[in-house]
């Protein structure tokens, strides 16, 4: 299982994106960037392909809906 997701953590994404950690959160809101994931009860994290996409495409970025 060569491409597995990995999930990363706040830091990782907040030096990936150049974003400070209010802007992530205020961008989750708009659903102007990608969701946590929850991992535990007290910890999330973020799929890593969800911020290479936005950070492939910040500008044009839209979490996905959901199926239905």
């Amino acid at each position: 299982m060569s491409n597995t997701e990995r999930i990363i953590r706040l830091k990782t994404v907040l030096d990936r994106t150049g974003l400070s950690r209010s802007t992530i959160y205020r961008k989750i809101a708009e659903g102007t960037f990608p969701s946590q994931v929850k991992i535990s009860i007290h910890g999330a994290g973020w799929h890593e392909s969800a911020i290479n996409r936005w950070i492939a495409d910040p500008a044009r970025y839209r979490e996905e809906e959901p199926a239905e």
